[in-house]
């Protein structure tokens, strides 16, 4: 980031005061006079929208960008309020990141952003510690039934399933840590994704769209694309490489949009193209793990957009009649 930077920022009023003067002009009152300006500034549509906007221009993520600058600092302030504000841009800051990163332009503002989020993330879990999930091996008998045959030997130890890799220490993003970091920042935005405004869920569904470079069948000729960059570029949000490492918290995001409690049909359906995108991406590379993840989130999109019948008990009624009838019959002939 460029020396002459901004003072530093402590509070939720140091960074309002901060974005004011970056965006030109005095935030909604709705925001500047707010009991909790942090939370305010987290769902508010008018900033989210400036902001997005300058975050997509032509010439954003450079390293004298002055708003790349105020999301490091107000991400670094340790404010958990302001992190959560942050956190709310990443869709979009992930998004043209790696769009623009596949020509090869310096992106050291979108960078610096990016490590500090990525550090973060490797500091809540433990340095060198991956990610793990202990599954259940059928050697060992079940702890709900007993056994017929008492077990011989030891019982076989529980297989671990290693769902991400240690996060090692990252100065710089190299094209070989691309993948690893973004994916790492993505893990930390799906784990306050609870806390995100709808249309940061839907800005990240778009982006998938984008990332996947296939067409789904949802897509009609009038299907609005991601709009270009606001200052008038003619911008393409371009097909990305999609290693594992960065599929698997993308395709995490989906799902919780797509299953999760939310009453927006409009993030389903976006979620639903995002996830038939990502399938048929998956398909072209033959990823096994990425073809069956995408595939059972497919299914179980076209499940939550069938109604689910009514359970009829009429069957059930003439059966106990049948039944009763029986036990009548039985009872007569032993008298």
């Amino acid at each position: 980031m460029p020396n002459d930077a901004p003072p530093p920022i402590h509070s939720a009023k140091d960074a309002l005061d901060a974005l004011a003067g970056i965006l030109g002009g005095a935030l909604p009152g709705s925001v500047a006079s707010a009991d909790d300006p942090a939370a305010a500034l987290l769902s508010d549509p008018d900033v989210a929208s400036a902001v997005t906007g300058r975050l997509r221009g032509s010439g954003s993520g450079a390293g004298n960008d002055t708003l790349c600058r105020w999301l490091y600092d107000a991400f670094r302030s340790n404010v958990a309020e302001l992190q959560l504000a942050v956190l709310r841009f990443v869709p979009t800051l992930a998004g043209v990141y790696l769009c623009r990163a596949v020509s090869r332009k310096p992106l050291a503002g979108f960078e610096a952003v990016l490590l500090a989020l990525y550090a973060h993330a490797a500091a809540q879990r433990g340095a060198g510690e991956a990610e793990t999930v202990s599954l259940p091996n059928l050697a060992n008998p079940s702890p709900y039934h007993d056994a017929k045959v008492p077990p011989k030997g030891k019982p076989v130890d529980l297989d671990v399933a290693v769902l991400s890799q240690p996060l090692e220490p990252h100065g710089t993003v190299r094209a070989t840590r691309r993948a690893r970091i973004v994916g790492a920042v993505l893990q930390l935005y799906h784990g306050k994704l609870a806390h995100m405004p709808l249309s940061s869920k839907m800005d990240f569904c778009e982006f998938c769209v984008a990332w996947a470079g296939t067409n789904s069948k949802l897509d009609g000729a009038d299907k609005q694309r991601l709009p270009p960059a606001p200052d008038g570029g003619a911008e393409k949000w371009r097909r990305v490489p999609l290693p594992w490492e960065l599929f698997q918290p993308v395709l995490q995001i989906v799902a919780h949009c797509l299953l999760g409690p939310t009453g927006s049909d409009e993030l389903k359906a976006q979620a639903a193209r995002a996830a038939e995108c990502l399938y048929w991406r998956a398909t072209e590379t033959v990823d096994a793990r990425a073809v069956l993840a995408t595939r059972s989130l497919v299914r179980l999109s076209q499940m939550v957009e069938e109604p689910i019948p009514e359970p009829s008990f009429s069957g059930a009624i003439e059966n106990m009649a049948e039944l009763e009838a029986m036990r009548a019959n039985i009872l007569n002939n032993t008298k």
